[in-house]
């Protein structure tokens, strides 16, 4: 059957007052509790989905469908604003979200990165009722070897958001691998670098590494040296993005768009790796290069579309195939099953009003995550007209909250406090902390497809150019590379140039 057979049937369910409502309220609590950094979208979810268990099928996934819409945004208001992503997705928003805050130009930063969003959550999910069918067949295609070319190629995209210095960024890629080496064998469950310590048998704990990476080097900054009593942190600033901005950052959210769709069919990639991959291809291909990292909007804007474009895409694995996209959806899986809903290629047959009312619900909830944004921005805005003296303390409290909530471990805040010190450390240094935390996600990830790779081929390296997918993945690798060497050599010839006529 069609989706026109289907259509009248979708339309009165996701046409109810009560399923309009559910999705807003899920936007609302999504964007609030993504900006409370250390809560997650993932735990956002989490949290909502025991409310879902008295109410309607379409009712309850609309509701957790509009918190993980509004949490992947909400999540950039704390990045932008005091340098503490609210969920991991916004780590990318950092590089130029703050530094344009820094400039007085908060407002013009969050209007961006909510357009960017919009705009990105839209084309995935247009995609996820357009393409579904061929991209599930795509991310079936993927197994361990090409999984690994694809972690690896990602892995070059490091050099795009390492700054000027290509050895300081490769230096704190490869400090975010070996931390990721900390825990069990992924393979044979031996213990590594954990020192007999329990609570480092399941590695560091993500949250815990993010915000001790990010936020707590700029408190121990400030509290070196302190500001002016008098002195707010920030002005707000413009507050409004010019249509002129939009049609300039069009191309890169475009394209963060549909790299967020890519990467969301396959299952188990994620929002922060698209966000980062969507950074490096509109720093890559701008004409203001040189300005990002320091305050560019367009950065803001592409890394926005990266995390956004995920969140429809992750959709198409879990209703095609019955695989969840990521951790989120393997939460969201759960809520249909409680309604005795069993996602996968059957799910559009038996139940397709239910899976054409959640493609018409995503589209409603684009347009009330663009009112909600507003509104949120508004509100939260005003944290950067508070005094230093008190917006500190303040975020340190929100810190050990935060961490300390995903598992009630005190352990967790240690955790930290100690990345804290290093990341306070990589500051001073000028050492980057994207590539640390990029190698720190994606490294399990490859060193588990790597090795399942080395178990299916008893050894033998061919497994990895196996198939036409790992070769496209292998050249791509290899493009990257060669041109960041020219790229280097080519900033090496400015600077000489530059040094020699000064």
């Amino acid at each position: 059957m069609s989706f026109l057979d289907f259509a009248p049937a979708a339309f009165e369910l996701v046409a109810q007052w009560s399923s309009i409502l559910s999705l807003f309220i899920g936007v609302v609590v999504g964007v609030i509790m993504g900006a409370i950094p250390g809560m997650s979208a993932t735990m956002a979810v989490a949290l909502t989905l025991p409310f879902t268990f008295a109410m309607e099928p379409i009712q309850g996934i609309l509701l957790l469908l509009g918190v993980y819409k509004g949490g992947i945004f909400g999540g950039s208001i704390p990045a932008i604003l005091i340098k503490t992503p609210g969920t991991p997705a916004s780590s990318a928003t950092i590089l130029d979200g703050y530094p344009m805050a820094e400039k007085g130009q908060a407002g013009k930063a969050l209007g961006m990165a909510l357009y960017a969003s919009c705009t990105a959550d839209m084309i995935s999910n247009l995609s996820l009722i357009l393409f579904a069918g061929w991209l599930a067949s795509f991310a079936l295609s993927f197994g361990p070897p090409e999984f690994f070319t694809l972690i690896l190629f990602s892995l070059t995209i490091i050099a795009g958001v390492s700054g000027d210095n290509l050895l300081k960024g490769l230096i704190s890629a490869a400090m975010g691998l070996l931390v990721a080496t900390i825990g069990l064998d992924l393979v044979y469950g031996t213990n590594r670098f954990n020192f007999n310590e329990p609570n480092l048998m399941g590695g560091l704990n993500f949250i815990a590494v993010l915000i001790g990476l990010f936020a707590i080097p700029e408190i121990i900054e400030y509290a070196r040296k302190p500001r002016n009593e008098e002195e707010k942190v920030r002005e707000l600033g413009e507050r409004h993005v010019t249509f002129a901005e939009y049609r300039r950052c069009l191309k890169s959210i475009l394209r963060g768009g549909v790299i967020g769709v890519v990467l969301g069919s396959i299952p188990g990639i994620g929002a922060a790796p698209s966000a980062f991959l969507s950074y490096s291809e509109a720093r890559r291909n701008s004409k203001n290069r040189d300005n990002f990292g320091k305050g560019e909007v367009e950065g803001v804007a592409a890394s926005e579309a990266g995390n956004n474009g995920v969140c429809g895409a992750t959709l198409i694995p879990l209703l095609a195939l019955g695989v969840p996209g990521d951790i989120i959806t393997a939460i969201i899986i759960g809520g249909f099953m409680i309604h005795g809903l069993q996602p996968g290629p059957m799910m559009f047959a038996t139940n397709g009003d239910i899976v054409y009312a959640l493609f018409m619900g995503l589209i409603l909830s684009s347009i009330f995550l663009l009112g909600v944004g507003s509104v949120a921005i508004r509100l939260f805005r005003f944290i950067a007209d508070v005094p230093a003296s008190l917006l500190f303390p303040g975020i340190m409290v929100l810190c050990v909250y935060g961490v300390y909530a995903v598992n009630n471990n005190i352990f967790d805040i240690a955790t930290m406090f100690a990345v804290g010190w290093v990341g306070y450390l990589m500051l001073r240094l000028k050492v980057p902390a994207a590539p640390f935390l990029i190698a720190f996600i994606l490294g399990p990830l490859l060193e588990d497809n790597f090795r399942q790779s080395m178990l299916m081929s008893g050894g033998t390296l061919d497994i990895l150019f196996r198939s036409a997918i790992t070769w496209v993945f292998w050249t791509f690798t290899a493009i990257t590379v060669i041109a960041l060497i020219r790229a280097g050599i080519r900033d090496r010839k400015n600077k000489m140039l530059t040094t020699e006529e000064e």
